[in-house]
């Protein structure tokens, strides 16, 4: 059994600052960024932090990280860190908010906001335990940028030793299909390996009279568009969720004419890391076999995104534990799979950890969805995750 004893004051603590971290978070809703540009977020979060005397470290580039606490020397034990990623996407917002974003194309219509708002808080709310002494362990907020983007901001950070003293590592992710009040959870996989692929093909090119004196490319496309699936869902186990679909195809400008080239783009998403490492091997034979039989050359780049996120159990459990005694014994739900990508994964490569998915619904109200321009969260879910984040930074890595 996990004891809470600091419940009663986090909870005054972060009663106390919600208010607070509601109206940053409208601030930086307002003013999106996208994938490595987010200066002003970055410097608005470190100055934050400051004033409530903390010492972040700004990174290369953007984003930055916070030490709270003692220190690893100090406590005898390693650090347990909490990662928001504070990247907007190039998306236009419809959502008629009074703090909907200024910038034009540009929103945070995938949460961000509110997961950077909620690390914050819970930074805020570590940092007054700490002055009383009532953090016996350190914690480290990871503030990230380029999520995104592939593959993803988390390797720049890795590249920076953001992972060096740290145990294990949490996030959450808005879930706007499910009521605030309520965590989703997942032990194992609970996002997805996310690559884009392109194959051009080509060929001479010729008349189509006479498709036997020259490779046919759109035919050659044709067979790779409805053979790469099905091949893919034979020569791996279906239980490891390989998705191949395709997004793009272009090849061609009149009707009698064979082009001299095309060009099909699409994405293999996967929930199990060996089945993603050995689809590659599958994806590039099946296209070279599909190509030598119709006579065309190709060029495949296939570009690695992100590995699946892969909850660790106890810490899992352990989210769980802090969930039900913040928000209720019927707080958490078992969440589904996605075959979303999510960088918050190549943490996951290093350190054991877990990301749990927040409810940002009002209770009988609208369910919107993400990557959407007219996403409206319940902003009482801030005040949820830094209750449940901050039971989970006090109680350690124990079950």
């Amino acid at each position: 059994m996990v004891s809470f004893e600091h419940a009663p004051l986090i909870d005054q603590l972060a009663r106390s600052l919600e208010q607070e971290v509601i109206a940053f978070r409208r601030d930086i809703h307002a003013h999106p960024e996208i994938a490595r540009t987010e200066i002003r977020t970055t410097q608005r979060i470190a100055s934050r932090l400051r004033e409530e005397g903390l010492e972040p470290r700004l990174l290369d580039g953007t984003g930055l990280t916070c030490d709270i606490g003692p220190t690893v020397e100090q406590s005898g034990q390693s650090l347990l860190a909490f990662r928001a990623d504070i990247d907007a996407l190039p998306l236009q917002e419809t959502t008629g908010l009074p703090f909907a974003s200024i910038h034009d194309g540009i929103s945070h219509s995938c949460g961000h906001d509110v997961h950077t708002a909620v690390v914050l808080g819970l930074g805020l709310v570590l940092a007054r335990m700490a002055r009383r002494g009532e953090l016996s362990r350190g914690v480290r907020l990871i503030f990230q940028p380029a999520e995104e983007v592939q593959p993803g901001g988390a390797l720049d950070l890795l590249a920076q030793d953001v992972l060096d003293g740290v145990e294990r590592i949490y996030a959450v992710h808005c879930e706007p299909k499910v009521d605030v009040g309520t965590v989703g959870t997942r032990i194992g996989p609970i996002t997805s390996a996310c690559d884009t692929v392109t194959v051009t093909v080509t060929s001479a090119g010729g008349h189509t009279s006479r498709p036997h004196l020259t490779g046919d490319v759109v035919y050659a496309i044709g067979r790779m568009i409805t053979e790469v699936p099905s091949v893919l869902g034979r020569r791996l186990d279906p239980r490891a969720g390989v998705n191949f679909t395709w997004g793009h195809v272009q090849a061609g400008s009149a009707p009698n004419a064979i082009p001299s080239s095309g060009v099909i783009s699409g994405t293999l998403r996967c929930l199990d890391v060996t089945a993603w490492e050995r689809a590659g091997e599958v994806l590039h034979e099946t296209i070279d076999h599909i190509a030598s039989a119709y006579g065309v050359e190709v060029s495949m780049h296939h570009k690695r995104g992100v590995p699946p996120v892969v909850n660790d159990e106890d810490c899992t459990m352990l989210l769980e534990a802090s969930a039900r005694d913040a928000l209720g014994a019927n707080a958490v739900a078992l969440t589904e799979q996605s075959l979303g990508g999510e960088d918050f994964a190549w943490y996951l490569t290093k350190v054991p950890g877990a990301l749990a998915r927040l409810g940002t619904r009002t209770p009988g109200g609208t369910t919107y969805d993400i990557h959407r321009g007219d996403l409206i969260v319940d902003e009482s879910a801030i005040l949820a995750g830094i209750r449940m984040l901050a039971r989970t930074a006090t109680v350690g890595g124990a079950r």
